[in-house]
Formats: C-alpha cells, structure tokens, sequence
C-alpha cells in the first residue's frame, strides 16, 4: 500500500491537472479560484475529475464538486478526505 501524500502533494498534482486542463499556467491558480474563473466549462470540469479520479485512484461520490461555486481548494479538500476514507477502509 502507497503512503497517502501530503496536502501540499495533493495540492500541486491537483493544480498541475486544473492548470493543463485550462491551459493556463499553474502558478495563476490560487484556492479560492473558482473552477469557473480558471475558464473551465462544465465539460472541461468533468475531465478534470477524471484527470484526479486516475491520478489518485479514487472515486469521487456522485454530488461531491460543485462546479459553479466550488474552488480549486475544494478540489483539494475533497482529493484528501478521499484519500483518508481509503486509508480507514
């Protein structure tokens, strides 16, 4: 079993992901950025939560983003309370 990785891991890899996804440079993303404000569509939004479902190998449930209000911060919180329910499991 890999060890779970660091907030600050979880944060640059979920980044890295965003950033690409909106072809944008990673150092404009911020946690309170908004999915929306980084010019992710809603489509673009899914990608993305495939993009950190793989990288991470986790599933998120079915209503854990909201893509209208929700920042990349959110994204991190969620990746990392994934991470931690596994590692309960």
């Amino acid at each position: 079993m890999t060890a779970t990785p660091s907030a600050d891991e979880i944060r640059s890899q979920v980044f890295d992901i965003v950033a690409k996804q909106a072809k944008i440079d990673v150092a404009t993303i911020r946690d309170d950025s908004t999915l929306t404000d980084l010019g992710l569509a809603s489509l673009d939004a899914i990608e993305v939560i495939f993009d950190i479902e793989e990288r991470f190998d986790i599933s998120f449930p079915e209503q854990g983003i909201n893509f209208a209000t929700g920042t990349a911060g959110d994204l991190v919180d969620a990746v990392g309370r994934v991470l931690a329910a596994g590692d309960q499991q």
